[in-house]
């Protein structure tokens, strides 16, 4: 029966679980989108993209929790909770295109000596 248990919470985390913010990666995205824009248009895009990506770090950290909590209630009490996990969806897209584009800015700004700096959290 423990064998049983471990497989499904297994196939459950293996499927179905969303991932922390911190986990998703950055997708490429060019900084030459941005070699036109002035410091102060790169400091606005970057204010815009942080705030973004805030959000959604906020959204995906908490159906991870959420994920966690319904696949330790699944195993220990009720396994069709499991089908209730949320998974990576197009949030953890989202969230990987928002860093990439914060790597671009930053990148960008470098290059014509703008101070832009995001915090790496």
């Amino acid at each position: 029966m423990k064998n049983h248990l471990a497989l499904l919470a297994c196939l459950a985390l293996a499927a179905g679980c969303a991932t922390k913010s911190t986990d998703i990666a950055a997708n490429y995205v060019s900084a030459t989108q941005y070699q036109n824009y002035s410091c102060a248009q790169l400091a606005e895009e970057a204010r815009a993209v942080s705030a973004k990506a805030a959000q959604l770090s906020g959204t995906q950290d908490r159906r991870a929790t959420n994920d966690k909590w319904i696949v330790g209630a699944g195993v220990i009490v009720f396994w069709p909770a499991l089908l209730l996990t949320k998974g990576n969806d197009h949030l953890a897209a989202e969230l990987g295109q928002l860093k990439g584009e914060k790597e671009a800015i930053e990148a960008a700004a470098r290059k014509k000596g703008c101070s832009i700096r995001f915090n790496r959290g």
